[in-house]
């Protein structure tokens, strides 16, 4: 190396004064300012801006943590480096130490989701899977902690790189929140201000573990899978009509139709069970509606008069009616899939196009 070459290098190693992270780059957390053939001189400036921190390593072990404000680096700014580096008064200079920098502003909009139901115990329904998504916010607290358990001593660790994990601690610790609440389903989906408050307080703390604070947790959605969600529907109509009994009676005698117009489709075995389905339904409904159908007693009739005719029998255009309107439901039957009432001889079902037995 020429002269001139090795003086350069000198001057540049000599005269590194100020330290300072100026292009922050959207989504960098953590950023190891290059010290690569450069060492600090005695009374360098260190500037660390606000949302910012620095933080002084040497050989992986961190020193002296530096928050907003500008700084002479020497041996009673940097206590911890001088114990590490062995100084008893003033360092010599130069020498070399990495230096890194965070970002401590607050990381905001995040999203978190449940990619699986989460199962909990409910108060009402017993074991359900869940579902949820909101978005939450938090901010680098301890840059010991973040650097020693998430980041490492690269050069650079990004957003993007954490943000996978956070979300996985978030729904891991989601069902221990909802089973230290106590809150049913039901509550939960009319409170999401309380439930995010919830698991904010279950998940901070593990948070804290990493070095960040979580600042704000907020819960959009809560909702259950497809069938369940169905059986919830079905529950609250019940509950809106009011005896559940009485409509549990009739959605059983609106079915028996349905079964009785489809020809072989159980055999001897779906015969049976319409049998017992008819012979239980007619046992409750004989219970249950019986004073409703007994008819009101009726005074004793006196005697045709002698000599009088005998009553005429019922009219045969009644008959007939009856006749043909038993007729017409013969050659309809029933939907299996929809219920809806169609031609006996019809293949496939107009409305659903459901082939049919």
């Amino acid at each position: 190396m020429a002269l001139g070459d090795q003086l350069r290098s000198f001057i540049k190693k000599q005269f590194i004064d100020v330290i300072q992270w100026t292009d922050q780059e959207e989504g960098v957390l953590v950023y190891r300012y290059p010290m690569q053939d450069m060492e600090i001189q005695n009374g360098a400036r260190l500037t660390v801006r606000e949302s910012q921190a620095a933080m002084f390593v040497n050989e992986g072990r961190c020193a002296d943590i530096f928050g907003p404000g500008l700084y002479t680096l020497n041996t009673n700014t940097l206590p911890l480096l001088t114990n590490l580096m062995n100084w008893d008064k003033l360092f010599q200079s130069p020498f070399k130490s990495d230096v890194y920098f965070f970002s401590t502003r607050q990381q905001i909009g995040q999203r978190w989701g449940t990619a699986q139901p989460v199962t909990i115990r409910d108060r009402d329904f017993g074991a359900v899977r869940l579902r949820g998504y909101g978005v939450y916010s938090w901010h680098i607290e301890n840059p010991k902690l973040f650097l020693t358990k998430v980041s490492g001593f690269g050069e650079k660790y990004t957003l993007a790189q954490v943000e996978p994990q956070l979300r996985q601690i978030i729904v891991a610790h989601i069902s221990d929140a909802f089973a230290q609440s106590g809150l049913p389903f039901l509550d939960m989906a009319a409170n999401y201000l309380e439930v995010g408050e919830r698991i904010r307080a279950t998940v901070a703390p593990v948070f804290a573990e990493l070095g960040i604070a979580l600042d704000q947790f907020a819960v959009e959605n809560l909702s259950l899978p497809e069938e369940l969600q169905k059986f919830l529907d079905t529950r609250v109509g019940m509950n809106m009509i009011g005896n559940m009994q009485q409509y549990t009676q009739y959605q059983a005698a609106q079915s028996l139709p349905i079964a009785a117009a489809n020809e072989g489709g159980g055999g001897l075995a779906g015969l049976g069970v319409g049998l017992g389905a008819g012979l239980g339904l007619g046992n409750v409904m004989a219970q249950s509606m019986g004073a409703q159908m007994q008819p009101p007693p009726q005074p004793p009739q006196a005697p045709p008069p002698a000599g009088a005719p005998p009553a005429a029998p019922a009219a045969p255009a009644a008959a007939a009616g009856a006749a043909a309107g038993a007729a017409a439901a013969a050659a309809m039957k029933f939907c299996m899939e929809c219920g809806q009432q169609i031609p006996r001889a019809a293949k496939f079902c107009p409305e659903c196009g459901k082939p049919q037995a």
